[in-house]
């Protein structure tokens, strides 16, 4: 556990360095950008396609109608039909930042924290671009499907805090464990290390995924959230871009001084299997000594 607490700490520290925070910069923009023109084009189609394939028209969706108008709040089914379409585009939102901050983030981070804090650990490449790009696009796409699977059981309270926690927890564990190691260790020290310290990692992907499942509740609004609505997305966005930053930052020094220990230790166990290799020829060579005037 102190591990971890101690990873936790450089990493808040080195969150608050100017160059970190200026890491955050390009993927917001860049996420932005991209989702403002997509919601600008497609999200009123998304709700007309909606509205009129799974409310129009349908019994049941007509009974859901009614209670609401008959309770006096006939204004809510204006705002049902958004909110399911935005709730239904989320995750490709996040989507988007994960992939601008693995991008542009993630390697700046590592090279960062590899000069300043392990500039003795040698690069030894066992990641790729595209090895990092299949890791993170397979986890997130089970992610995705588990997401709208689960999106009825949200209606229950403790599943509503619980879902997206475990599957946060899960994503940035796969994700984020990977590009940690991949500049720094080569293949069979990732799979060893993400063997011995799987849950660690998972601990650190559930606490990182409590705050990445944070900037949702935003989300939780009513009509005013409706009108606000560009406000929300793009602060929403820029705090799962910084929650993926500092999720990285997290991992790279709990891994990098992981990976840091596995190597010394390694060497130490070829040090002490040389040094008792030696004293077994040392002990042979006495053997063979002592016995060569006898066979003389």
């Amino acid at each position: 556990m102190r591990p971890v607490l101690v990873a936790f700490g450089r990493a808040l520290l080195s969150q608050l360095h100017y160059r970190m925070l200026m890491l955050t910069f390009l993927p917001f923009v860049l996420s932005v950008l991209v989702w403002g023109l997509a919601l600008w084009w497609g999200l009123q189609p998304m709700i007309d396609w909606l509205q009129k394939n799974y409310f129009a028209g349908n019994d049941g969706w007509g009974i859901a109608n009614y209670v609401p108008a008959w309770l006096g709040l006939g204004a809510l089914k204006t705002v049902i039909v958004p909110w399911l379409a935005l709730w239904a585009l989320l995750p490709l939102m996040i989507l988007t930042a994960l992939l601008f901050v693995g991008a542009f983030a993630l390697p700046a981070t590592a090279r960062h924290i590899g000069r300043r804090h392990f500039p003795d650990l040698e690069l030894r490449k066992g990641g790729s671009l595209l090895g990092g790009m299949w890791t993170s696009f397979s986890a997130f796409l089970l992610f995705c499907v588990l997401w709208l699977v689960t999106l009825p059981l949200w209606l229950i309270p403790p599943f509503a805090f619980l879902i997206p926690l475990v599957l946060w927890g899960w994503l940035t564990y796969r994700v984020f464990a990977y590009e940690a190691l991949a500049a720094h260790a080569d293949k069979e020290e990732m799979r060893a290390l993400l063997r011995i310290h799987r849950w660690p990692l998972l601990l650190i992907g559930v606490i990182a995924g409590a705050m990445g499942a944070a900037p949702t509740i935003l989300w939780l609004g009513g009509a005013l959230w409706l009108v606000i609505f560009p406000l929300l997305a793009a602060g929403s966005i820029w705090l799962y871009v910084l929650v993926f930053v500092f999720t990285g930052l997290w991992f790279e020094y709990y891994c990098l001084a992981a990976l840091a220990k596995y190597r010394a230790a390694g060497q130490a166990a070829i040090i002490i299997a040389e040094r008792h290799d030696s004293r077994v020829i040392h002990q042979l060579s006495d053997v063979t000594d002592t016995s060569s005037p006898d066979q003389a």
